[in-house]
């Protein structure tokens, strides 16, 4: 039985791990690592998380798509020693060669889209090593490319390929994404519910044989559809969301075409007219038993999305009391965005009293913990 390539896809924690595994390896058991995975899903964001759990390494950004050929890696040098001329390489900074015995984390990015610049990386990704330079024991090395059935320009030469480990990193799920937009805060509460009614949005291209089923996202055959939804491109269209006040409706409108695609950008543009049903913050804060609750269950979500990732311990009271007013459904969201463990204020509202009160009257929906 044959399994496809993106069923054996596995999320960006997996693949943190995998590579943090690496460290304490001697240099010549080390394999280095090539993350293959669809445009837009947050590959570059695995420097950052390595970066977190290993303080002590330095992370390093080598980006090919802006090298020509192999002089963007090392240039000649003329040296002299005893009257003896000869030639030494000086490495690009971008590789961090200069930082001396200090462990690194060098991550060679697009690196299936430059041919010119994959045999100058060999010896770094087998050996550890650019010219006369080896890397400390402890460092890591990886790549990142995307997939080639998005015919962008990713390919490897076979003796490249044999000398490193291919994974694939899938998109994140719906739910994911959203716990980390609400933990990380970055992202429109607008937007977290909208994919949350959406999930297909994070979809792989490529489980998808006709581009019609799924016209959200990206797909080679599907001719002209520039703009589209990936995780990228959803944080984008988060900040014009942000900014919708200070623009007219056909702006925004246009925008979030132009960003996510004319599928998605006209069904958020329409999901975000459900927003007036939204109650504001001051009257949650201040009249909790009198404030507005959302009739359509999208505007429920928003509320929901809106208070995890702003919420502040100075009106916790007053979001307990509201909070009893909502359906059991809404109060389980709440408590599931609490119980994610990325979420940044769990500590906080824990220490709620009417929180610890309300989570013992409603036990049930922590079972999954028992």
């Amino acid at each position: 039985m044959s399994i496809s390539a993106s069923a054996l896809a596995v999320g960006v924690d997996d693949i943190v791990d995998a590579l943090v595994a690496t460290v304490p390896q001697p240099p010549e058991d080390k394999t280095s690592v090539i993350v293959e995975g669809e445009m837009g899903i947050g590959k570059s964001s695995i420097l950052k998380e390595l970066a977190k759990k290993l303080p002590e390494h330095i992370p390093i950004y080598f980006d090919c798509t802006t090298k020509a050929d192999a002089g963007d890696v090392m240039m000649p040098k003329f040296k002299d020693l005893d009257g003896q001329d000869y030639v030494s390489f000086a490495t690009n900074e971008e590789l961090g060669m200069h930082l001396k015995d200090k462990k690194l984390i060098i991550m060679i990015d697009e690196v299936g889209k430059n041919k010119s610049i994959q045999n100058p990386m060999n010896r770094l990704f087998q050996e550890r090593m650019v010219g006369m330079n080896t890397l400390h024991p402890e460092s890591i090395v990886f790549g990142t490319t995307n997939l080639g059935f998005e015919g962008v320009g990713d390919s490897f030469l076979a003796h490249s390929c044999n000398r490193v480990s291919f994974i694939r990193m899938r998109k994140p799920t719906a739910m994911e994404w959203i716990e980390w937009g609400i933990g990380d805060g970055e992202i429109d509460h607008t937007m977290l519910a909208w994919v949350k009614d959406n999930p297909q949005v994070m979809h792989a291209s490529d489980s998808i044989e006709n581009p019609d089923d799924n016209e959200f996202i990206y797909h080679p055959k599907a001719m002209g559809r520039r703009s589209f939804f990936t995780p990228r491109s959803g944080h984008k269209a988060s900040n014009w969301l942000k900014l919708r006040d200070q623009m007219s409706d056909n702006a925004l409108r246009a925008l979030l075409v132009g960003t996510i695609g004319v599928r998605g950008g006209n069904d958020l543009y329409a999901y975000l007219k459900v927003a007036d049903d939204l109650p504001s913050l001051e009257s949650i804060k201040k009249d909790p038993k009198s404030a507005k609750i959302p009739t359509k269950a999208a505007a429920m979500c928003m509320v929901i999305y809106r208070t995890l990732a702003g919420i502040e311990a100075d009106w916790m009271n007053p979001w307990m009391e509201y909070l009893n007013r909502l359906d059991p459904e809404a109060q389980g969201m709440f408590a599931n965005g609490i119980r994610s463990p990325k979420y940044p204020k769990q500590s906080m509202v824990m220490q709620n009293r009417k929180f610890t009160e309300w989570a013992a009257k409603n036990n049930y929906m922590f079972s999954a913990d028992q």
